[in-house]
């Protein structure tokens, strides 16, 4: 498999001449160990390698997590290292008495913010990466920096990168963003994603919930991915997957846990009345829904009934990559009244609001701009707004609204 250099190197080097340890997050097979075994041949230091995966080495983490560091010492890489939850307080030992940054390289397939351990034992002392499936910018090697609503950085994204027309980019939409699709490892979208539930979402699941009906939760999993860009709704879910609500609420948390799924909530302002509170549902990966939900092809996925919904999935999931492979945190929300006023996407950034809509439109209106004119009444500026859509070249409305191709995100 050729390998693609990813957005997130140059952040991960940075931060390791930094923290005594770093902490590489997000669901199997997009890239983690592939991408840190390049980055330690390249240290030519000689960087242990081991992996939680291999039962025999975490029996001896879990059991006995000092004499396992003895063997493994640093500077030591640690993959899948949610397995041994035990080793962390002994790596705060080191860390404290070492004070060696890039001591530990430590990969896990859980989000950090909820796997046990971490936050206790290791806060100020661990630096949080969370690598998802590829993004579109990676898979064409063109700029990664975060998006924001800046013409002069906009211009200069679209000038890295092939025009896409509408077709051309829900085939894209439609392939995902798993390393093996993109770098043509490869080529059967069905086969890798089958593969891809049974032998490592399956396992995860069990592995955090215990006994688990995995046909129930291939069900449930297929629900989730139809309300993909939409407020979520335990019932909806529940009913399809034929599973109490309680248990719905549960298995997103898994999902969450694992990084499948990330929730875009509502912006919070109490200038701004009648809001609702739901959070939106997105896959961090748009094959995995393409898959799930049983789309033939992308020509049948871009003329269906969820072309819109995974569309703005699509968007928002790339905004959110941006950042992750800076090492930001992107602050986005979405915008509902209860007059059913909507704007896509509110991006927060230097003390501004940016508004954004997401039309499935080559030729996007003026009037698709009127809508952010409800948050002028926020306590932050109103920024730029623009609409994202399939057009084939970066322009403007006027000096306050942009019109930006989504393959240009």
């Amino acid at each position: 498999m050729n390998y693609i250099k990813r957005a997130m190197e140059n952040t991960f080097l940075r931060l390791a001449k930094e923290f005594p340890a770093l902490l590489l997050t997000g669901p199997r097979q997009t890239g983690k160990t592939t991408m840190l075994q390049k980055l330690a041949a390249e240290e030519k230091i000689g960087r242990n390698y081991v992996t939680l995966d291999d039962l025999t080495e975490r029996q001896m983490a879990k059991n006995d997590p000092k004499m396992f560091l003895q063997i493994h010492k640093p500077p030591v890489f640690i993959d899948e290292v949610q397995y041994a939850p035990e080793l962390f307080s002994y790596i705060k030992i080191h860390i404290d008495r070492h004070h060696r940054p890039g001591d530990f390289w430590l990969t896990g397939s859980q989000v950090f913010k909820l796997m046990d351990g971490v936050q206790e034992s290791l806060a100020g002392r661990v630096g949080l990466l969370h690598m998802s499936p590829m993004s579109q910018a990676e898979s064409c090697g063109a700029d990664t920096t975060p998006f924001i609503l800046d013409l002069e950085q906009l211009t200069r994204r679209v000038r890295e990168r092939n025009p896409l027309d509408t077709p051309a980019l829900y085939e894209r939409i439609f392939r995902g963003g798993m390393p093996a699709l993109v770098s043509g490892q490869y080529t059967d979208h069905r086969a890798l994603y089958s593969s891809y539930i049974s032998t490592y979402l399956d396992r995860d699941v069990k592995e955090i919930s215990g006994t688990i009906n995995s046909l129930r939760f291939m069900d449930f999993i297929t629900a989730a991915a139809a309300l993909c860009g939409q407020m979520l709704n335990y019932k909806t879910i529940a009913d399809a997957a034929g599973i109490d609500q309680l248990t719905a609420k549960g298995w997103l948390g898994i999902l969450e846990r694992l990084g499948i799924i990330f929730y875009l909530h509502p912006y919070a302002n109490n200038m701004l009345k009648r809001m609702v509170t739901k959070p939106k549902l997105y896959f961090y990966d748009c094959g995995l829904v393409a898959y799930l939900t049983k789309w033939s092809d992308s020509a049948t996925l871009m003329n269906g009934a969820m072309s819109g919904a995974i569309l703005e999935n699509f968007v928002v999931s790339e905004i959110i990559k941006s950042y992750q492979n800076y090492g930001r945190e992107a602050f986005i929300y979405y915008y509902r009244d209860k007059d059913t006023k909507e704007i896509d996407i509110l991006l927060e950034d230097s003390g501004k609001l940016y508004p954004m809509e997401i039309k499935k439109t080559a030729t996007p209106q003026k009037q698709l701009t009127r809508v952010f004119n409800v948050i002028d009444k926020a306590t932050l500026e109103r920024g730029t707004g623009a609409v994202l859509c399939t057009t084939d070249r970066l322009s403007a409305f006027d000096s306050e609204n942009l019109i930006i191709p989504i393959w240009g995100i």
